[in-house]
């Protein structure tokens, strides 16, 4: 193989975009871009006690996704999550603490019930709140605008 057709090949291999059913990383930059230019639905996994203690992104929806006993009820959580979105496609970023609970939500997902579009803040609201991101107190309602 010439090294002309290797690189070609690489850089397909790198271009290409993510599968419909692979779960993205997002950094807090590209969250503000999708969610103003490709109405991105952002999903604040966490608890209430969480919500209240740091805040929520603005404009984010509040959907707790583990009860009190790390339990993870996907069907209600689902139903919930559909009533968020405003259309199939509609881009979902999943935000949490850490970026653990969303990266396992994430990957359920899109690995087992094979959603397109579904995303997760890298590092979670901390990395959001460390790059000086603002966020909004918590309104005790489904969602802080």
């Amino acid at each position: 193989m010439t090294l002309r057709l290797t690189l070609f090949w690489l850089a397909c291999l790198f271009a290409t975009p993510l599968y419909a059913t692979e779960l993205g990383k997002i950094t807090a930059e590209q969250l503000i871009n999708m969610q103003q230019n490709h109405n991105a639905l952002v999903v604040d996994v966490r608890t209430a006690p969480e919500w209240q203690a740091t805040g929520v992104i603005a404009n984010s929806q509040k959907l707790e996704s583990f009860d009190g006993n790390g339990h993870f009820d996907q069907e209600k959580w689902l139903a919930d999550l559909e009533k968020l979105k405003s259309s199939p496609e509609q881009p979902v970023i999943l935000v949490c603490r850490s970026g653990n609970r969303s990266g396992k939500i994430g990957q359920i997902l899109t690995e087992q019930l094979g959603m397109k579009n579904v995303y997760h803040l890298s590092n979670g609201i901390q990395s959001w709140i460390k790059n000086g991101h603002p966020v909004k107190a918590d309104c005790l309602t489904k969602a802080c605008k």
